[in-house]
């Protein structure tokens, strides 16, 4: 190489894509993925990847990257570069890439939200390009491959990895890699153009001489590196296949011991030897035990990005089991190009030593007796522990709290399934972060998903599919403050059902879905947050116009929590497909009811005069702030009973806020205002023929009557189920004035109580509503304060009352 450092330093040319750099290029293109394609040098892989991103995100509007967890730290951060905020997903817990699964319900959850997804090649395994290629037609996403360490593999097919492939795939040639030069990345594709326009981003957008005509950075790769890399390509071969041999060695003699990363590759090039010690072991014992014979040893990725404190604040993050065993187990063993087989019998002989070793075992604890088992970490869940924190008792609560969820993640739920927009406005929404009195919770007011959040504050409510990433954030920060103060996340459990002893505890049952292990945890109280559904047998029963509503529409029937989830509008536009001048009916007087109006409404269907009618048997209120206000709007079919006490709003309670609110104004002509024509309002009153030919002559008659509570089965002492009030036909309550859930009599059952969708809890008293109000109150602002902490109140010992 001295003459070619001696031609180099002669010809002045030392950077601007000079003729070696180019000359490597166009040599790794046809030794390393059989001229097929083009490749692009790059002064690093981690610039590499960030133009590779900016490039792929072009003419995207979403703003979100799906990034796994476990990979180093340069793939998150390129992406923030970029200016996109990752969502982690969690690994295959065979190959340790990305596992599919997470990233398809990244996508179905966030839709054109995600702009790129950015697969990690995992140590060089081979991953599934085939796959990527058809998931980004499929959900029209920028795919971007970080094959960092795969520089020199053959995929299954015995071609190098990329080959063929129209996805950017961007390799490492830093130091530490198998193709080591000392710095530089390659960028390569089968897509001319692509390469083309990433040539251009790396030499500051240079589309003509010294001219910018579009985005770029200084990313070009210096002609003495590109000596080096064309050096390396001349040997990377036999390194890959000497690589490839040590790692067969380690496989043999180290395979009933410990774990080892499937390969999907054809030869694999090790930068190091990767493997998963056995669960339960000492790692660092085990490292400092090879140290002292003179072995070196790592554990990448551990921490994962999930588990570092800047990612933990710029990155979107939920439960990664897999990626959190990875990291926890991981052990890498060195391989290098001066190593023989016989020097990996010797490593491999050192760690057998090393896991012989004695190791103290400490006997399981019994299950300790815990003051609540919270059953749902969804919205009303985490909710309810938000308003343990705006009183600074969080901790004092989680210390005795076991939180047991059937998702992977806290705080969303189903809601982001939803296609509507939230009654709740904003400013409600970042309430529960705002000044909160724990610093990690607060922290959240200045997380890009409270950013996204913000940006509806002063509109009619979010849109919901966009709740979940801050919702998830609060879940995950709640979450970590519970576990600090020693309570437990039992993300990924069911609670199959809990027994009340004759010692007045609960014994709850509870399930892994993952591995089918059932446990039991003791607790003194037990907390029901899981939501509500509508039943369809009792809908169908439910009279209307004297018959009951399933034999006066049969089939047409449509509930509207169906219509109201994402790709409900799709279902609904397959009933009515050929109609020309469809007509629906809409049944109820709940937020819901008017929910699927303002959804068809904003909808692409063609609605005539009149052809969509909202059947109501109550009064439709507006919400108004003051009875003052009401009266300057023309508003005056309120009285005394219908104003709050606490707030001096009308119809708190009851009244329709943000989007439905508009609507029914509209409706009601209030103040002048000019009702939609493609609407019409029947009040039902018993039998009527008017309200028969309307819904004899509708397409679709969707029904909005209401949520059931979920009731987790509770037994008593012998083991037989308590019949609950939750039980009982219609829209029956699941908890009293207190909270507490109440048996088939009304009597409140001890230590057992209920919040969220449909628990049916009523505010009166201190907590204010209007003494007319009849029917259930559900609302995020209202569990996060007053009704949470009456029931924090309750489990801390503290008496209640709700009197004013």
């Amino acid at each position: 190489m001295a003459e070619e450092l001696r031609a180099l330093e002669a010809s002045g040319y030392f950077s601007n894509g000079g003729p070696i750099v180019r000359d490597f290029e166009r040599r790794a293109v046809a030794q390393l993925f059989g001229g097929e394609g083009l490749a692009l040098a790059v002064s690093n892989a981690t610039l590499g990847l960030l133009l590779a991103i900016r490039e792929a995100k072009a003419g995207r509007s979403g703003r979100y990257a799906l990034v796994p967890a476990f990979t180093f730290a340069a793939t998150a951060h390129a992406a923030i570069w970029a200016g996109l905020t990752p969502i982690l997903v969690d690994s295959d817990p065979h190959d340790w890439a990305a596992s599919a699964e997470a990233i398809e319900a990244q996508l179905a959850r966030h839709g054109d939200e995600v702009a790129v997804v950015v697969p990690y090649d995992t140590f060089g395994t081979g991953i599934d390009l085939g796959y990527y290629e058809a998931l980004s037609e499929r959900h029209n996403v920028g795919v971007v491959i970080d094959a960092a360490a795969s520089l020199g593999s053959l995929d299954c097919a015995g071609r190098g990895f990329g080959t063929g492939s129209r996805l950017t795939c961007i390799f490492s040639m830093h130091a530490t890699k198998t193709f080591a030069t000392a710095e530089g990345g390659l960028i390569y594709s089968a897509d001319p153009d692509r390469i083309q326009i990433l040539r251009r981003m790396q030499n500051f957008g240079f589309g003509a001489p010294r001219t910018a005509t579009q985005e770029g950075i200084n990313a070009k790769l210096p002609e003495l590196l590109g000596l080096m890399a064309r050096a390396k390509l001349s040997e990377i071969d036999a390194v890959a296949e000497h690589r490839a041999a040590l790692d067969r060695a380690y496989r043999e003699q180290l395979g009933d011991t410990v774990t080892f990363q499937r390969g999907n590759a054809r030869r694999q090039v090790a930068q190091f030897m990767p493997m998963l010690l056995p669960a339960g072991t000492d790692r660092a014992a085990v490292m400092a035990s090879l140290a002292e014979q003179g072995i070196g040893s790592g554990h990448y990725f551990s921490p994962h990005i999930g588990q570092q404190p800047y990612f933990r604040e710029a990155c979107i993050t939920g439960p990664t089991p897999v990626a959190d065993d990875l990291s926890a187990r991981m052990l890498s063993l060195p391989v290098t190009d001066r190593m023989s087989e016989s020097d990996v019998a010797t490593i491999c002989d050192a760690l057998h030593a090393a896991l012989r070793k004695p190791r103290i075992v400490v006997p399981s604890a019994p299950e300790p007796i815990l003051n609540t088992v919270l059953v749902g970490g969804g919205p009303a869940g985490i909710a309810f522990l938000i308003s343990a924190s705006k009183k600074g008792k969080l901790r004092e609560l989680g210390a005795g709290l076991a939180l047991v969820e059937r998702g992977d993640c806290l705080g969303a739920g189903e809601l982001p399934g939803y296609a509507i927009t939230s009654d709740s406005t904003a400013e409600t929404f970042l309430s529960a972060v705002k000044d909160n009195p724990e610093p990690g919770i607060a922290a959240l007011i200045d997380h890009p998903a409270a950013r996204e959040i913000a940006a509806y504050i002063g509109k009619l409510g979010v849109p919901l599919h966009r709740t979940g990433p801050f919702l998830e954030a609060m879940g995950q920060r709640v979450g970590a403050v519970v576990t600090e103060a020693g309570g437990q996340m039992l993300t990924g459990h069911e609670v199959i059902d809990s027994r009340r002893s004759a010692t007045g505890l609960w014994h709850t049952r509870i399930r892994n879905r993952a591995t089918g292990a059932e446990r039991e945890l003791l607790s003194e109280n037990i907390v029901i947050a899981t939501g509500g559904y509508q039943s369809a047998s009792d809908i169908a029963a439910a009279p209307v116009a004297g018959t009951p509503l399933g034999e006066l529409v049969g089939e047409r029937l449509m509930l509207c929590d169906d219509m109201l989830r994402t790709g409900g509008m799709d279902r609904l536009r397959t009933r009515i497909a050929g109609k020309r001048a469809p007509r629906i009916a809409i049944i109820g007087a709940s937020t819901s009811a008017i929910a699927s109006a303002v959804l068809l409404l904003k909808s692409d269907i063609a609605f005539g005069a009149e052809s969509l009618s909202l059947l109501h048997r109550e009064d439709l209120r507006p919400w108004y702030p003051s009875a003052e206000a009401a009266r300057e709007d023309g508003f005056t079919a309120f009285g005394p009973d219908d104003i709050c006490s606490l707030s001096g709003f009308v119809y708190r309670l009851a009244g329709f806020r943000l989007e439905a609110r508009e609507l029914v104004l509209r409706m009601l002509r209030i103040g002048g205002r000019t009702p939609d024509p493609r609407v019409r309002l029947q009040q039902l009153s018993g039998p009527d023929p008017e309200t028969s030919r309307i819904l004899a002559e509708a397409d679709v008659v969707v029904a909005a009557l209401g949520y059931r509570p979920h009731a987790l089965p509770l037994l008593d002492a012998e083991g037989q189920r308590i019949a609950l009030s939750a039980h009982a036909p219609g829209r029956p309550r699941l908890a009293d004035q207190l909270c507490r859930v109440t048996d088939a009599e009304g009597q409140p059952i001890p230590g057992a109580y209920g919040i969220g969708l449909a628990a049916g809890f009523v505010p009166e008293g201190r907590l204010g509503g209007e003494r007319s109000f009849k029917g259930k109150a559900n609302g995020l602002w209202q569990w996060q304060n007053d009704v949470g902490q009456l029931i924090v109140d309750q489990l801390l010992g503290q008496s209640v009352s709700l009197a004013a």
